[in-house]
């Protein structure tokens, strides 16, 4: 009987793949986080469509309202008074669309909810290469909190933290989604239409990029191509 895993799905692409892979050896829990997002609206439909595809049941699905995120600010992604730029593929810089230390509150989060419902792994579909620079997403992140993970849960229950795409670009991903028949016509990564996708921000262009490249055509709707 499969083990359980906790996958967290924000409904992007990256976080897709990641609950396809997750599903090949894990019944599957799903956390999804508002924490004020400009795109949550439509980044939940996304959340529960996929949930619903691969059947997991209610009680294993959590949205988590951490608006808290948002009222601290500091991000384009959460404060409307910030615009979201347009993309440049080609910086190095930690974007203004970076939500300070986001992923440490989700995984805080994935942490408690694993220990109570005994899983045995967390997944996070953050990706190192081709990304867009937020320092959340690194190996070295994830390392350090599977560390924390370890020395603040209860001895008798390990808990691994699981990152099956961190090395992989864009492109790699969307073949991966390809080959593992995850459903990317359901997922939504504009960060600030919940339409159409804008075509014009980093997120839209790193995924029409890695689509075109892999040879596929990306199914959601954009605006601008």
């Amino acid at each position: 009987m499969p083990k359980l895993a906790i996958v967290l799905l924000s409904g992007g692409l990256d976080s897709c793949v990641t609950t396809a892979f997750a599903s090949q050896n894990h019944d599957l829990a799903l956390l999804h986080l508002n924490y004020g997002q400009r795109t949550w609206q439509r980044e939940s439909k996304a959340f529960t469509d996929i949930a619903n595809h691969y059947n997991v049941p209610q009680k294993r699905r959590r949205t988590v309202n951490m608006q808290y995120l948002a009222d601290i600010g500091g991000s384009a992604l959460t404060d409307p008074s910030i615009p979201v730029p347009e993309a440049n593929l080609n910086s190095h810089d930690v974007p203004i669309t970076y939500v300070p230390f986001r992923n440490a509150h989700l995984l805080c989060l994935a942490t408690s909810w694993a220990e109570i419902i005994q899983a045995e792994a967390i997944y996070i579909g953050v990706v190192e290469e081709d990304s867009s620079g937020y320092p959340d997403c690194t190996e070295t992140f994830c390392t350090t909190f599977a560390q924390a993970i370890q020395a603040g849960t209860h001895p008798d229950h390990k808990i691994e933290l699981r990152t099956p795409i961190i090395h992989h670009n864009k492109t790699q991903i969307v073949q991966m989604g390809h080959d593992l028949k995850a459903p990317l016509h359901l997922t939504w990564s504009c960060y600030q239409n919940n339409d159409q996708a804008c075509g014009r921000c980093d997120s839209c262009a790193l995924r029409l990029r890695a689509f075109k490249q892999a040879g596929f055509t990306d199914p959601i709707p954009y605006v601008q191509t």
